[in-house]
């Protein structure tokens, strides 16, 4: 093994046993290499494998500190809170009665000759039609249906983003994506080789159907300039956007700038891959309703991606692709080479959840819920400086001085409760915001309002 990974070992060691902490910063790489006494080229590949493993953050002008940690066992953070801990990241909604409506379509599965076609092999990356029009029902929002033949399916949203990047995106080539974006894109684009480029946003629509960088809506998003400009200055294969409660901010692309996003891919030959997961949240129609997809604007240029993960749940899903004609071989061939195809018994299930009524149910109910959540958030941390909208599970905190999201965060785990620094979105070497992603969506609504109580509490003792 090569050197430098035998000191990441010892410094990864060092974090997981305790000897280094979440917030705790590690020296300059120059003292750190003469305390090791290796070059200081090997000090800079150390720094830099600890960063890949997720177990530190450089921070421009501030030095390099030990990430929060994943929350520790149960009785360790008990002994701090005299509770049990809270997970605040993930974020998977389960409403009352869920499991209920759930079990009326897989009762039907379990009829032997019904449950023999569904496990007879591996399910095509096109599904059956069948599938497909449950899809186009699940899909659909006002203004906007896709055509049952574009769609096509992987086990899970993570796959689907998966696949489309893989087609799209040569190694080596470059994806353009909001200077804050969804995780799990910067960990697919390091496995499939893809560089990053963070593009500028700016504000949205909050829910209400008010902001923009205009005070009138008309904002929201990657500015269409930061596009152009990364794109003329080294041509970008493709570009990923969530322009419907983005994660994390939960704003919403106003659609002014949708329209106008949607001209400027034509003109620089760009595609953009769309994620609309959580978008199920917003409403269609009324007060703080989301204008159609991206992929309404302009359909031969997106592909637009999405799952039942957080619609239904993530034990038991598929995830959906809505991709144009002349895409549509590349995608499916990167699906099967991947092995992200969904399984039969998963996509026979979706089928029936979205053909008897399941999945609207259920969508129905969790709208409800973020609501009542929400009201926690106004409660417990009205006084701070959080973005958010009233349709999404989570929100953007702003943390106020002195605290650095890193120490927070290592703060919050010690009081029983797991949130995940700004770090984890910000894309690029630039300064990670001071700023959380407090997920809100996991814990019964007793729980998390006890949680949202502890951060509060914690905020005002640093300030």
């Amino acid at each position: 093994m090569e050197e430098y990974r035998k000191i990441a070992d010892r410094v990864e060691a060092a974090v997981r046993d305790g000897r280094l902490t979440p917030g705790d910063r590690l020296p300059p790489q120059r003292v750190f290499a003469r305390r090791h006494r290796i070059a200081n080229s090997t000090a800079i590949r150390v720094y830099g494998e600890l960063a890949r493993r997720g177990l530190v953050v450089g921070e421009v002008g501030r030095g390099t500190f030990v990430r929060a940690a994943p929350p520790l066992p149960g009785p360790a953070l008990a002994e701090a809170t005299g509770a049990a801990p809270v997970d605040l990241q993930l974020n998977y909604p389960v409403v009352e009665g869920q499991s209920e409506l759930m079990a009326r379509a897989l009762a039907a599965l379990a009829r032997p000759d019904v449950l023999a076609e569904a496990v007879s092999g591996p399910a095509a990356a096109a599904g059956t039609p069948e599938a497909r029009e449950a899809a186009v029902s699940v899909l659909a929002r006002p203004g906007w249906a896709p055509d049952p033949e574009a769609v096509l399916f992987a086990g899970n949203g993570r796959q689907a983003i998966a696949a489309a990047l893989s087609a799209l995106v040569p190694p080596g080539g470059r994806l353009g994506v909001e200077a804050l974006t969804y995780p799990l894109v910067k960990a697919v684009a390091e496995r499939l080789g893809i560089r990053l480029v963070p593009l500028a946003l700016d504000g949205g629509e909050d829910g209400h159907g008010r902001g923009g960088r205009d005070g009138h809506g008309h904002g929201g998003g990657i500015r269409p300039e930061a596009l152009a400009a990364a794109h003329r200055a080294n041509p970008l294969a493709a570009v990923y956007l969530q322009p419907t409660l983005h994660n994390p901010l939960a704003t919403t692309m106003s659609g002014p700038r949708r329209a106008e996003l949607a001209e400027l891919l034509r003109s620089l030959d760009l595609t953009a891959v769309e994620d609309t997961t959580w978008a199920f949240l917003a409403p269609g129609a009324g007060p703080g309703a989301a204008p159609p997809p991206l992929a309404a604007f302009a359909p031969e240029r997106v592909l637009l991606v999405d799952s039942l993960s957080k619609r239904l749940a993530p034990g038991l899903t598929v995830g959906y692709l809505v991709v144009p004609g002349r895409m549509r071989p590349a995608v499916a061939e990167a699906l099967r080479c991947g092995a992200w195809t969904a399984g039969g018994l998963a996509l026979a299930a979706a089928t029936r959840w979205a053909g008897d009524g399941t999945v609207a149910e259920i969508v129905a109910a969790k709208r409800a819920d973020t609501a009542a959540r929400h009201a926690l958030v106004r409660r417990r941390l009205g006084g701070y400086a959080v973005r958010t909208s009233p349709h999404a599970y989570y929100c953007w905190w702003e943390l106020p001085a002195p605290w650095r999201a890193e120490t927070f965060t290592a703060a919050a785990a010690r009081a029983g409760v797991a949130v995940t620094p700004g770090s984890a979105f910000a894309v690029g070497a630039g300064t990670a915001p001071d700023a959380i992603r407090v997920g809100l969506a996991s814990p019964p609504r007793e729980v998390l309002d006890g949680a949202l109580a502890r951060l509060a509490a914690l905020a005002g003792e640093g300030a």
